[in-house]
């Protein structure tokens, strides 16, 4: 009786000490529905009410807000697959610091805005090379403004100085353009400058076609940075698919015709007419013209009939 009691309340979750305490209190004879009354009095609960007692570590979301990692999981996307789709950036620091500053001042917060317009969109792989010497204190000749971000981007492995050094009083700097390409074409990325390089198209041709469909320009709008929705023209890819590195294709929906039934243009009129999709698209001279043919070939035909 004592194994059969023990092994029915063990099945419920309960420990085995407080099943025997119970037992010896109330005796081996005692009903189910009295030991279960005493373990509940003595406050022992089943582990399986213990375990759900326990904080859990999984956050709650509510119905109404779904956050980006909950979002990409429910499109079957991690956010490391999201960030592996877009293309690697390439920044050239002083085209972007000098057009920030009118081309006066080596502005260091043009970059900064660069950076983090980049980083919104969840490009994870962001590089922008600057020459060494602009981090020597500034002169009059060169001036540079918040100097202070260059050290905090070189923390965040961001910013790589390209190398430059003195040689009897005279600065030697190397051709930090040739890293930007370089970089860009071995990352399979994007260049962001307004600078053409042309110089380094006639050096390579495969760095020629590399620039020519990878260059990224830019325009600085009360202090945002704003490339163009089209970075290859009317025709060329879309901004979101120029920084992927797989296009995601739309259906292009076509454009209602603004004069509707009212249009004379017939089938040779390029907007969309959802009235006209069973029926035979004829200009309204077209259109004319068939009609007038019919009676006139009936006329003919009777004609034709009568002695």
């Amino acid at each position: 009786v004592h194994q059969s009691k023990l092994d029915f309340f063990c099945k419920l979750g309960y420990g085995k000490q407080d099943i025997c305490k119970v037992l010896e209190n109330l005796g081996q004879e005692a009903l189910e529905d009295d030991v279960l009354k005493e373990l509940i009095r003595m406050g022992s609960k089943p582990q399986a009410l213990e375990n759900q007692a326990q904080p859990s570590q999984l956050k709650l979301v509510a119905r109404g807000s779904c956050s980006t990692t909950l979002g990409l999981k429910w499109l079957g996307e991690d956010e490391s697959d999201a960030s592996s789709s877009l293309r690697p950036i390439v920044i050239d620091g002083s085209n972007v610091a000098m057009s920030h500053g009118n081309k006066e001042v080596f502005s260091c917060w043009g970059i900064q805005l660069a950076v983090d317009w980049f980083r919104e969109r969840g490009h994870t792989y962001i590089k922008v090379f600057v020459p060494l010497w602009r981090k020597e204190p500034p002169r009059q000749d060169s001036p540079i403004a918040d100097q202070h971000i260059l050290e905090e981007l070189e923390k965040q492995s961001i910013l790589v100085y390209t190398p430059s050094r003195k040689v009897k009083g005279k600065r030697v700097v190397c051709y930090d353009d040739r890293y930007i390409v370089k970089v860009a074409y071995e990352m399979d990325g994007v260049i962001v400058s307004n600078d053409h390089y042309r110089d380094l198209q006639n050096e390579n041709p495969e760095w020629k076609w590399f620039i020519e469909q990878r260059l990224l320009m830019y325009s600085f709008v009360s202090n945002r940075f704003m490339p163009p929705d089209d970075p290859l023209g009317r025709h060329g890819p879309t901004l979101s698919n120029f920084l992927r590195k797989k296009p995601v294709l739309l259906e292009k929906k076509r454009q209602p015709c603004p004069y509707g039934k009212k249009c004379t243009y017939g089938n040779k009129c390029k907007f969309y007419h959802p009235e006209r999709l069973h029926q035979a698209q004829l200009s309204v001279a077209d259109e004319l013209r068939a009609k007038t043919k019919v009676p006139l070939a009936l006329a003919k035909a009777e004609e034709r009939c009568s002695p």
